[in-house]
């Protein structure tokens, strides 16, 4: 699975609308509305490499109210979820 990071900047008055919007989308996993230099973070998880491009620009980027992204390909994800099944050995937990 390939997992992409997209940092939207959207027409303040559309937030709402442009983030039901994005999670329409095929491919799109999550929207969040978040505080600070962008106003939408969506994240992208695809089977291939090339439907990164698909989704990005070719859906994203067309919605309207979307006025800039910035994208971010993940190369690894880290997680406690993913440690604490990585040192798990399928015992009970003792609490």
């Amino acid at each position: 699975m390939i997992t992409a990071i997209v940092l939207i900047d959207c027409a303040t008055d559309s937030i709402p609308e442009v983030a039901e919007n994005l999670a329409n989308l095929p491919g799109v996993s999550e929207v969040y509305s978040v505080a600070g230099h962008v106003d939408l973070i969506a994240i992208v998880r695809v089977r291939e490499f090339e439907q990164i491009a698909q989704v990005i620009a070719g859906s994203i980027s067309k919605v309207p109210g979307v006025l800039n992204t910035e994208s971010h390909i993940a190369f690894r994800a880290y997680s406690q979820h993913d440690l604490e099944e990585a040192f798990a050995i399928g015992l009970a937990s003792a609490d």
